[in-house]
């Protein structure tokens, strides 16, 4: 069944409210200065059964100016429109503020409600009806049919119920299958439940028992109760209002204008890249860098608008603009907004977000401003690019990027660019991550290049740190993803690794020049010395090396087995560490228990050097300590062997 929520708009004392109590029997004002002194102050929540059977939920909002904040908070998530004139008093100036607000919001559907009729001649109602007419002309407005009424006697309530059951037939349908969003509007607490939020369900499904986040805060919640139209249920969706009972967070901690939604869903961000325009009865021209009002979904922040197009913006004029926020948001791109002046307050503008998570743009750069256009205007294969090459330091998954394009046909376009190999996909640990080719030809790029450049400068070693690569190459990609996009990579580039480094292609260790040479000395004095090598600082001098030069050289050798590191600057040449097993294999065949003098009289050493060889066995499990003697360990021969 499709649900829809109708949203009352209009100037002070105009009978909104009045109104609905006429369709719904429900009394919209419920705080005690409401009912003191006779005006609307905050929103308020009704429903009614229409004709067709069908519920729809209406959204009571303050028609007094001071009050258009809430009034804000209310009709983001409306599907229709009453605007509402009274009949003895016409057009007023929160009247067309409102209609302004609803135009910038495209709210796309409407009816006009001309009220207190009664109060009125015909001929006077006749007059105000073309005066309304007039005016809405050039407004979604335009075409919408005109209803008077009277909520005192009744007259004109069954035709609008009846238009409002035709109306509903042409709404759109909310996504149902989308996560959950819900912008919150109101937040109070429940005696013996606790905490309460409502609001309008723009998109999935919400049940009992669901873990939520509350954004920008990022809170986690679980769902306790769901209600509809004043019903305890199990679940609601995509379209209705909603109060959910939360468990796990406190009123204090949730104000209106936080969004409720599927965890992770959002992502808090400080700046908004938004086509921005102006009204064209706007007060003023608006300069760079004003502080404005932003009102999005429920919430209000204070802003500065910084125009990246124009150095100012006139009525009835557009601009690409980054909205420099004063406290976080949690916003999808295609949502709308309104913005108001700090003060004294009116509506001057708004329009729709383009980037929900932009970087810090500067004003008229060509390549910025032509990344803003393909995300609003491109088609749904350029944007979903756009949106991978923004993100090529992280890369994102399928969902992530799904979430982020707000396109209808973002699923079949993904497809297409798979197919084309314009997008590559990587699997990792079940989840699918997704590169565009042309970012994945930079990273390319980027791993020859740091491979060539680490090889120049380390040409003993045979290969960087893959976790070394990876910051210098994708810093925002996690171990895993970047293994596999290594692979992916391995055809095009050649370079060679494995699980811990990765070298380029072709390359290898060769000693060449100066490093030959050392090579052949540092192995003869070792082999010389044979259990009694030399210091590090001692071979540094023999060889005519700096310290960081013989370090190279030894690693090098060490991992070609010409000789062995025993521990931090002590290096064996790997025949005194094959004579030392024979002489320990020949021990064993003896003797149970070896001491460390016994071994160190055994190879003609110090007793420096005959505990760091007994060490470096246990550690190989040759030996096995027993107090203060060894005894052979039970994977003698297989280690002997290794």
């Amino acid at each position: 069944m499709k649900h829809f929520v109708i949203g009352t708009s209009g100037h002070i004392d105009h009978g909104k409210t009045t109104l609905v109590k006429a369709l719904t029997g429900i009394d919209c004002d419920r705080l005690k200065e409401e009912k003191e002194r006779g005006i609307t102050i905050d929103l308020g929540f009704a429903f009614f059964d229409l004709p067709s059977g069908r519920r729809a939920g209406i959204v009571d909002v303050p028609g007094h100016e001071k009050f258009i904040k809430n009034m804000l908070a209310g009709v983001g998530g409306i599907d229709l429109v009453l605007w509402i004139v009274a009949a003895d008093e016409g057009i007023m100036p929160q009247s067309a503020e409102h209609l302004a607000i609803l135009s910038i919001l495209q709210v796309e559907r409407g009816i006009i409600v001309i009220t207190k009729k009664d109060l009125v001649d015909a001929e006077w109602l006749e007059l105000v009806m073309l005066d309304v007419k007039e005016r809405v002309q050039g407004t979604f407005l335009a075409d919408a049919p005109i209803i008077p009424v009277s909520a005192l006697t009744g007259e004109g309530l069954p035709e609008l119920a009846a238009q409002i059951d035709r109306l509903a037939d042409g709404t759109s349908l909310r996504d149902q299958a989308a996560a959950m969003r819900l912008p919150i509007d109101r937040v109070f607490s429940v005696q013996g439940f606790g905490t309460v939020v409502t609001g309008t369900l723009h998109s999935g499904v919400v049940t009992v028992g669901d873990t939520l986040e509350i954004f920008p805060g990022q809170l986690m919640a679980r769902v306790r109760g769901v209600g509809v139209h004043g019903q305890k249920v199990n679940a609601a969706v995509a379209g209705q209002r909603t109060a959910i009972n939360l468990a796990g967070v406190q009123v204090e901690q949730l104000r209106r204008g936080d969004v409720l939604a599927t965890p992770k869903y959002l992502s808090p961000s400080l700046m908004l890249d938004v086509r921005l325009t102006l009204l064209s009865d706007a007060e003023k021209i608006l300069g760079n860098r004003e502080r404005m009002r932003l009102y999005t979904g429920a919430a209000e922040v204070l802003c500065r608008v910084v125009l990246l197009d124009q150095e100012a913006l006139a009525p009835g004029d557009s601009a690409l603009a980054q909205l420099r926020l004063e406290e976080p948001l949690a916003v999808m791109a295609g949502d709308r907004f309104v913005l108001r002046t700090y003060s004294p307050m009116s509506t001057i503008g708004g329009g729709s977000i383009i980037d929900p998570l932009p970087i810090k743009r500067k004003r008229f750069k060509e390549r910025g401003l032509a990344e803003l256009w393909v995300l609003e205007k491109g088609g749904t294969e350029e944007v979903i690019v756009q949106v991978l090459r923004k993100t090529k330091n992280e890369m994102i998954t399928r969902e992530e990027l799904l979430r982020t394009v707000y396109r209808e046909d973002k699923a079949e376009a993904l497809e297409k660019l798979l197919a084309a190999d314009a997008v590559h996909s990587l699997r990792v640990d079940d989840v699918e991550y997704l590169v565009d080719a042309l970012t994945l030809q930079v990273i390319e790029k980027k791993v020859s290049e740091e491979l060539a450049s680490y090889h120049r400068r380390f040409p003993l070693r045979s290969g960087i740190a893959r976790e070394e690569l990876r910051s210098k190459v994708m810093p925002g990609a996690h171990n895993r993803l970047f293994a596999s996009l290594l692979l992916l990579l391995q055809g095009s580039t050649g370079h060679q690794g494995g699980a811990r480094h990765v070298a380029g292609k072709d390359f290898k260790v060769e000693f060449v020049g100066k490093w030959a040479q050392r090579r052949s000395l540092v192995l003869e004095l070792l082999a010389e010395a044979l259990f009694s090598p030399p210091s590090t600082e001692e071979l540094a001098i023999r060889v005519s090396l700096s310290l960081e030069d013989l370090k190279e050289l030894q690693d090098a050798l060490a991992e070609r087995g010409e000789i062995i590191k025993v521990a931090e600057g002590a290096y064996f040449h790997a025949l005194a560490l094959r004579r030392a097993k024979v002489l320990l294999l020949e021990f064993f065949q003896r003797e149970e228990e070896l001491s460390l003098a016994a071994f160190r009289t055994m190879i003609d050493s110090s007793r420096k050097y005959a505990l760091l060889l007994l060490e470096y066995f246990d550690q190989h499990k040759l030996t096995v300590r027993s107090g203060e003697t060894r005894r052979r360990h039970s994977t003698f021969d297989s280690a002997f062997l290794s």
